[in-house]
């Protein structure tokens, strides 16, 4: 059994690591902004996550393809990464004191047994009341225009938080309990593939 994780992010990486399955990486080439943010946070990362996941299947269409996707929801409205300094410190204002949602959505595909398993994780993040030195610290030392929210919660910005209600890897960019019960429903036992190699 082969996973190929379709995602640049460091973070994805380190997390499914702790699988101790072997993966390889490859990027996809897809333009992110033909799926518009409007419909449901849940539909739109899934949606992300189907298209990277689609883009690196058609190559490999022996593979599992993972393509998963991370959004920041707040009052109903999505934020993605931010373009530029002024926009990631508009957004870390706007999180400032508030609770707001994480969203990752996972694609698992693997075209030659015919499978495409979508689903999504929620985790509910409260920042405290943020300053604005704080926000600027944390904007000049931890650079955030690849994170969704403007911030990633394995850094610096750890400090902004209050609370955390459910899994703190899918803050981080991947649900990786929740992803392992869900090859379990797929039939799949990792355990078992590891026993097999070694």
């Amino acid at each position: 059994m082969k996973f190929i994780l379709a995602s640049s992010s460091p973070r994805r990486r380190e997390l499914l690591l702790r699988l101790q399955t072997p993966f390889d990486i490859i990027l996809p080439d897809v333009d992110e902004s033909i799926i518009p943010p409007d419909g449901s946070p849940e539909t739109y990362c899934t949606a992300l996550a189907e298209l990277k996941a689609n883009d690196i299947s058609q190559h490999y269409p022996n593979d599992w393809v993972i393509g998963a996707d991370t959004i920041v929801v707040l009052d109903d409205l999505i934020m993605g990464k931010p373009d530029d300094k002024a926009q990631a410190q508009n957004m870390l204002e706007q999180l400032s004191g508030k609770t707001h949602q994480v969203y990752t959505g996972v694609c698992l595909k693997n075209v030659e047994k015919n499978i495409h398993h979508l689903f999504a994780e929620i985790t509910m993040v409260t920042f405290r009341e943020l300053e604005e030195a704080d926000i600027t610290h944390y904007i000049e030392s931890c650079p955030p225009y690849d994170k969704a929210g403007s911030y990633g919660i394995q850094d610096w910005s750890a400090v902004f938080v209050k609370e955390i209600k459910g899994c703190y890897d899918n803050v981080v960019g991947f649900p990786i309990s929740r992803f392992y019960q869900e090859l379990k429903k797929l039939g799949i036992n990792l355990l078992d593939s590891l026993s097999e190699s070694s």
